[in-house]
Order: C-alpha cells, then sequence, then structure tokens
C-alpha cells in the first residue's frame, strides 16, 4: 500500500565538494553507490519515491566554473549546470538557436527551469524530456572530465538507452556545445502533451537551412517519446536534403518519421496513435521552421 511515509528519500549521505577534482575523488571513493547531484529536479522526486536510494549525494551545483553560455567559432558552449531558464532567455540562444530555446521553454514549470540544469536533464536522459531531441537533432557534442583527463562523445552515442548514457561513473558532464544555425535557417520545437509541463507524447525538434535558390541544403529533425533514447529522423532527413520543400516533399518526410519511430503503448497513448502523432507534428515543425526562414 503507498503511503506518504514512502514520499521521505532513504538515509543518505550529503556532500557538497567545492571543485570539480574534489567531486571526482568522492566519486572515485564511493563508486556506485553514489550519485551526483545538480538541480535536484529529476534525482530528488526518484529518490523521494524510493526508485533509487544512493548511499552517498555529491552535489555538484555550487561548483563554480560550471555554469555559462559563450559563442566561439560558430558553436554555443554551454556550461552543465547552466539552468533551463538562463538557456531559454539567453540572446545568444535565441538568435543562433531558436530551438534549443523553445525546448527550454516547455520543460516542466517555472520553478523547475529556475532549478533544473541542461546537464541534468541530458543526463538523465529520458526519451520523453524536452532537451535531448533538440540535442540529437543538432549533433551536441559532450565533454566528460574525469580523473584521467576529458573526453567529448557526439549526441548520437552519449544517448545509450532510457536513462543511460555513456557518461561513466568516475566522470561528471562538463559541458555541451550545440552548432550555431547558419544564415537562412529556420527552427522550431513543437510539443504535443496531455497538459503544460508533462512530458511529451511527441515532441519534434526541427531546423532546416536553405540555400539562395529555396533548396534544402540542411534539415534535422529530433524526436521525443517515440523510442528508448531521443531519435535523429534520418530517413525523413533524407526525403528533403536537396530538394524544394513543397508539400509533397514535407508529407513524405512525415511518413519517413513516423515509419522509423518505434513508441510504445502507455498511458499516454497507443504505439499507433503515437505514430499517427508523429507525422502530424513533424509535418507542423517543418512548416513552422520554414517559415522562419530569412
Amino acid at each position: 500500500m503507498f503511503t506518504l511515509f514512502n514520499m521521505i528519500p532513504r538515509a543518505f549521505e550529503y556532500y557538497a565538494p567545492a571543485s570539480v577534482s574534489e567531486a571526482l575523488s568522492l566519486l572515485q571513493k564511493y563508486g556506485d553507490e553514489s550519485k551526483v547531484l545538480a538541480g535536484g529536479q529529476s534525482l530528488v522526486p526518484l529518490m523521494k519515491l524510493r526508485l533509487v536510494s544512493p548511499a552517498h549525494i555529491i552535489d555538484i551545483g555550487r561548483i563554480p566554473g560550471l555554469s555559462y553560455i559563450k559563442e566561439e567559432d560558430n558553436k554555443i558552449r554551454i556550461g552543465a549546470l547552466t539552468t533551463h531558464h538562463e538557456v531559454e532567455t539567453s540572446p545568444v540562444v535565441k538568435s543562433k538557436c531558436m530551438v534549443l530555446s523553445e525546448a527550454e521553454s516547455h520543460v516542466g514549470d517555472q520553478q523547475v527551469r529556475n532549478r533544473g540544469t541542461i546537464g541534468g536533464s541530458a543526463c538523465h536522459a529520458d526519451p520523453a524530456a524536452d532537451v535531448p531531441s533538440v540535442l540529437v537533432a543538432l549533433d551536441a557534442e559532450f565533454k566528460m572530465t574525469g580523473s584521467s583527463g576529458d573526453r567529448v562523445v557526439d549526441a548520437r552515442n552519449f544517448f545509450q538507452d532510457i536513462f543511460t548514457t555513456d557518461l561513466r561513473q568516475n566522470e561528471i558532464l562538463a559541458e555541451i556545445t550545440v552548432p550555431a544555425l547558419p544564415p537562412r535557417s529556420g527552427s522550431t520545437y513543437l510539443k504535443f502533451e496531455r497538459g503544460a509541463g508533462d512530458f511529451a507524447i511527441v515532441a519534434v525538434a526541427a531546423a532546416v537551412t536553405l540555400d539562395q535558390a529555396g533548396v534544402c541544403q540542411d534539415v534535422r529533425l529530433g524526436l521525443a517519446g517515440v523510442e528508448s533514447i531521443p531519435l535523429r529522423a534520418l530517413k525523413a532527413e533524407e526525403a528533403l536534403k536537396g530538394k524544394k520543400p513543397d508539400d509533397n516533399a514535407i508529407l513524405e518526410a512525415a511518413a519517413r518519421a513516423s515509419e522509423q519511430s518505434k513508441p510504445s503503448s502507455d498511458i499516454r497513448g497507443s504505439a499507433e496513435y503515437k505514430k499517427e502523432m508523429v507525422k502530424v507534428f513533424v509535418k507542423r515543425a517543418l512548416k513552422t521552421a520554414l517559415s522562419r526562414v530569412s
């Protein structure tokens, strides 16, 4: 029987390291019995439900130097501890990568966006979450730091399974890098949800770049809620690249995205229903992104 008692986490030891090296030392010491806490918007609810019960919590939220947004060499570098609100409202992100700003605006509610971090959301790796699908669509890069040094992994290799990433036990995610979209690009993030702040039934991150003749030079599509990881709809992208994005090409891309997706039936709808919604929202997202090309 479920009682309010179950909403209280089991006892744990709490640590607030002042540096990355101190945090890595604690991870090395406690291994699988430890969990890293960033904003706490995913981990704390799981602990309260006792779905996870780490013996040691390592809170990296006070470590300086892990929260920033910088534009360098046509890329946007984002510190892992940058909050959703900071990414959403960043002038750099809005002007250079609107799709990421829009996705961040759908994360939870304002309180969650004020505390939760982009790195925490990426590491939690919920396939129905908003940010990971954008990171996959844009070929984001993830810089992890560990006792043996730094390593960089692209988004398609970072997300490995539901709630599973390539981040190793003795590592901390330090930075996420996304490309600034080139001129003559338009992008959007559209989400189909039961209510504001809910996880996606289906969501689509779309970015399109046209050449001077109006032909699709590049198109990127990331889907949330349709597989155990955020899905890069490569077959749908191929239907548009090198073509003028007329209605027929868009419909073909939407159909291919639906065929590639493999959603499961759950409380948010049947697999068949979700596949149909993929068609609808890929079509809408592409048309919205194209309307924003300038």
